[in-house]
């Protein structure tokens, strides 16, 4: 290739090879054994978050809708089945609650400290 553009060695959507060669650029891919392709879709994880947590209100459905997309391709990698993602969830529920009241926690502190 002469003169690639320098983009981050990242995870991408199964269709971005063919959207980039109908756009009449060139590209380069690998595929990742099992082990990498893991810890790939973790980092992809992270980096949907932050995207999500930095979108202005438009944008907030697509970047959860990306973050819902890693959250299902690590369910598959790991034979997670939905049904148990949401019983955990709900487990989680039952033992912590949930969000609904708002609550920022500013301080804990032990009996005597200062």
């Amino acid at each position: 290739m002469d003169n690639p553009q320098k983009y981050p060695q990242k995870l991408v959507r199964d269709r971005i090879p063919e959207i980039i060669e109908n756009s009449g650029k060139q590209y380069q891919i690998e595929y990742l054994n099992q082990d990498d392709y893991r810890q790939t879709l973790r980092d992809k994880l992270i980096e949907e978050a932050q995207e999500a947590a930095q979108a202005d209100d438009d944008h907030l459905l697509s970047e959860l809708a990306d973050l819902r997309e890693v959250i299902d391709a690590l369910l598959t990698s790991y034979q997670i089945s939905p049904e148990s993602l949401n019983q955990r969830q709900q487990q989680r529920y039952q033992e912590r609650g949930g969000f609904e009241q708002q609550i920022r926690l500013l301080h804990v502190s032990r009996p005597g400290d200062r």
